[in-house]
């Protein structure tokens, strides 16, 4: 999604802006629109960059965890934010930026472990660590 991309209509009008916004992270529409980011770039993204990011376990991680009907709501919210925000192509430091790209995006899944982490379970992090395994056997 290109930066200058439109919401569609049935986001009941919420802007990118609000999208980013920390204080609207847990606006219903907001989340859903996380939700529906996430649910599209995390994967392909993932591919690409799993094997080039320390946190790669960390981002995984909170994937399943958001996905787990178990989680509470509010943290579902809070971890689609960030996990939107290491989606988006554009972000405080571009990921295409050799060495520092993914320090902001890190940074950020950090901070959300520290708050939400106790959210984490073991089962969330054996399948990080799983998928991990398989995508450096299969290269």
């Amino acid at each position: 999604m290109s930066a200058d991309a439109k919401p569609s209509p049935d986001v009941n009008g919420v802007t990118p802006d609000d999208v980013l916004d920390p204080r609207k992270a847990l606006v219903p529409a907001t989340v859903r629109v996380n939700e529906q980011r996430v649910t599209r770039g995390f994967w392909p993204k993932m591919r690409r960059v799993a094997s080039k990011i320390p946190f790669a376990a960390d981002a995984l991680s909170l994937w399943w965890c958001a996905r787990d009907p178990e989680t509470p709501t509010a943290a579902k919210g809070m971890m689609f934010a960030a996990l939107a925000y290491f989606v988006l192509p554009t972000d405080a430091i571009p990921d295409v930026l050799p060495a520092i790209g993914f320090t902001d995006d890190a940074a950020v899944i950090a901070a959300l472990i520290a708050i939400v982490g106790k959210n984490l379970k073991s089962r969330h992090k054996d399948a990080a660590q799983a998928f991990l395994s398989k995508l450096s056997s299969d290269d």
